[in-house]
């Protein structure tokens, strides 16, 4: 296994998931949401490292996104733990992971790369916005923000879902 520096960037993404839990949990939530920050940025720049320089590695594309959801699913699961967001709505968010991570598996099988879209850009920057606003949990017009950020991310999640399985029809009706 390659271990050039976007792989080391995504493992230290994974390794700063348990550190923000703890953090969260215990009612650190500014540095719980530094922390959280810190580790998006990880997925910026590791990204850009690989396609920069041509790092892109099999280990990459398998575990980055791996991590992208392990971080935000258990931001989300934790602000579930905490009252700060409805279950319901993290329901919706990571069942809509679930999905497009399967569909790509299958796609992936046929040998059909599907990259995300507009919409599912929109979608993870107005998801990681909302986790950090509700983490952070500064009160006043705060949560007022976190709500909205809260509804948009919960509408672009589901705008996101209906459009990726609109356009990539054709690979889903060929699912036998």
């Amino acid at each position: 296994m390659n271990m050039n520096l976007p792989n080391k960037l995504t493992i230290l993404r994974v390794i700063m998931v348990p550190v923000f839990i703890v953090a969260l949990l215990m009612g650190y939530d500014l540095a719980a949401g530094i922390i959280f920050i810190l580790a998006s940025l990880t997925d910026t720049l590791d990204g850009y490292i690989a396609r920069k320089y041509n790092m892109i590695t099999v280990f990459g594309k398998f575990m980055d996104p791996l991590a992208d959801k392990l971080l935000v699913c258990s931001a989300l699961i934790c602000l579930v733990d905490l009252h700060r967001i409805a279950s319901w709505i993290v329901v919706i968010i990571v069942g809509r992971d679930f999905i497009i991570s399967g569909f790509r598996l299958v796609a992936a099988e046929k040998g059909v790369v599907i990259a995300a879209n507009m919409w599912g850009k929109a979608k993870t920057v107005v998801q990681m916005l909302m986790v950090i606003v509700l983490v952070v949990n500064l009160g006043g017009v705060f949560d007022t923000i976190g709500l909205v950020l809260t509804y948009a991310a919960l509408a672009l999640t589901i705008i996101s879902l209906v459009d990726y399985l609109y356009l990539n029809r054709k690979v889903l009706s060929e699912v036998h």
